[in-house]
């Protein structure tokens, strides 16, 4: 099985069970910001950044 075969199995995989990375996702993306807030950074900040990410991941 060559490495175009198992990145189209990945794809199809995504692809049938976006609900489910799209889940995923946004909670490894709250844990993240709630993380940076812990460390001091700003909430707005991180807020505009996950927003950025999530709608990169989102694409």
């Amino acid at each position: 099985m060559g490495f175009d075969d198992l990145t189209g199995k990945a794809t199809d995989a995504l692809g049938e069970n976006s609900d489910k990375v799209e889940q995923f996702s946004d909670q490894g993306l709250d844990k993240a910001g709630e993380f940076a807030e812990g460390k001091g950074l700003d909430a707005e900040k991180t807020d505009q950044g996950r927003e950025f990410l999530d709608g990169k991941i989102g694409e």
